[in-house]
């Protein structure tokens, strides 16, 4: 019997798999072992055991028997502090690389933010039952792509010596060394040239307007390092497209409905720019910079809730002054629900959350600006002394103006019910 335990355990020790390295363990754990062949020991050693190769296969036993150990959650965690590989790494050549980063190319969200407020004054701006200018929208957007990188170049360029000490900035081109500061500034410059062709296609009032913004742009990054409101700042900053964009399309502002909707985007961008400062709370203690996240500490809901009553109340201001009809309204009203739903669900103690809401979950309340298009394009039909046949008319073009509404659409004529016209 003595003999066969003892043959047993020494079946057994074969049969262990030998592992010389883990990866993707912590710092200094190595874990090896000897296999009984390649590394040979006397009959009395492999009959007898003790009690440290016993522990140390239990160990390994349970290492490659649990995938969802300590090697996995420290993979993660190591994963989740790299870069995300982007279409900047897949798509562009090496030296373009960090330039498209410093311009945040692969981050579209701070450019939506930036082109959404000019979006709303051109649709507001347009004539009542006409759909915004195609040419404005589309110069509009490329010079808020433009205008957003120059920011971001000067805010890295402003902000270098504090992007080292915070985690979520540490890697950014200026900051990490893959551009010098003379590198920044020679992008700066091509940016900004390129912003000016655009601005000169507009009217000389507009040009004036667009360039007096750029005192706001370069300003911005030093705010945090004087007031606790420099996403007030921010909202100044990047709403200026609400005033300027009117501008370009009636060559001058109608302070009754241009000033509400510059006020409101203000307040929208305490809102979300609030929430995703609180994931860098901590950083910004350590740095010695403010923000309105740790202004408000743990009365960040209660004063978000209340910019996102004032955003909605003054975009409310805007419409009624440019006498707008009932669906802009009722889209706005349904957008004001949505803001209410993220501020409401939002997780200040979580960094993936506050980043989720500003960048995924911001785009329906974004679109404030069909809720500007539906309610012109509709706004003759509110009006007085518009009859049954005239909605009937109106709702028909809507709907040719659907995707697949131009060939093979269905015209109906209603003011002659006797015949349908295919």
């Amino acid at each position: 019997m003595a003999y066969f335990l003892l043959s047993r355990a020494s079946r057994t020790r074969l049969l262990i798999p030998s592992l010389s390295l883990l990866t993707n363990t912590t710092k200094s754990t190595i874990i090896s072992h000897s296999h009984p062949i390649l590394n040979p020991i006397s009959p009395f050693q492999r009959c007898t055991p003790n009690l440290e190769e016993s522990l140390r296969f239990v160990s390994i036993a349970r290492i490659c028997t649990t995938p969802s150990g300590v090697a996995k959650k420290e993979e993660k965690e190591t994963s989740n502090n790299s870069n995300d590989i982007s279409w900047i790494d897949l798509y562009l050549p090496r030296a373009a690389r960090p330039y498209a980063k410093l311009a945040r190319l692969d981050k579209p969200i701070g450019t939506w933010l930036l082109a959404w407020p000019c979006m709303w004054s051109i649709t507001m701006a347009a004539a009542p039952g006409q759909l915004p200018d195609l040419k404005m929208l589309i110069l509009f957007g490329c010079g808020s792509l433009l205008l957003r990188g120059a920011g971001c170049t000067v805010n890295d360029l402003l902000d270098r010596d504090i992007d080292t000490k915070v985690e979520r900035t540490k890697l950014r081109p200026v900051a990490s060394g893959l551009l010098t500061p003379f590198q920044g500034l020679c992008f700066l410059g091509f940016q900004l040239l390129l912003g000016l062709g655009i601005l000169l296609q507009l009217n000389n009032y507009s040009r004036i307007l667009g360039a007096s913004s750029l005192l706001l742009v370069f300003s911005y990054p030093l705010m945090k390092r004087f007031t606790f409101w420099p996403q007030a700042y921010l909202g100044l900053t990047f709403n200026w497209g609400a005033l300027l964009g009117w501008a370009a399309v009636k060559g001058s502002l109608d302070p009754a409905v241009v000033f509400p909707m510059y006020v409101s985007g203000v307040f929208w961008t305490l809102v979300y720019d609030t929430i995703y400062a609180h994931q860098d709370k901590e950083d910004d203690l350590k740095v010695g910079v403010k923000s309105t996240a740790l202004r408000f500490g743990d009365s960040t809901k209660e004063w978000i809730s209340g910019f996102g009553i004032a955003c909605i109340s003054g975009l409310a201001l805007s419409g009624f002054n440019a006498d707008i009809g009932w669906p802009y309204y009722a889209l706005l009203a349904a957008a004001s629900g949505h803001l209410g739903w993220q501020i409401r669900t939002a997780d200040l103690s979580s960094r993936a959350d506050c980043n989720r809401k500003c960048v995924f979950d911001l785009c329906p309340t974004n679109g404030l600006v069909l809720s500007f298009a539906v309610g012109f394009y509709l706004e003759d039909l509110c009006n007085k002394g518009r009859d049954a046949f005239d909605f009937i008319d109106l709702i028909t073009e809507l709907c040719c103006l659907l995707p697949g509404g131009t060939a093979g659409r269905c015209v109906v004529d209603f003011k002659c019910w006797d015949r349908l016209v295919y």
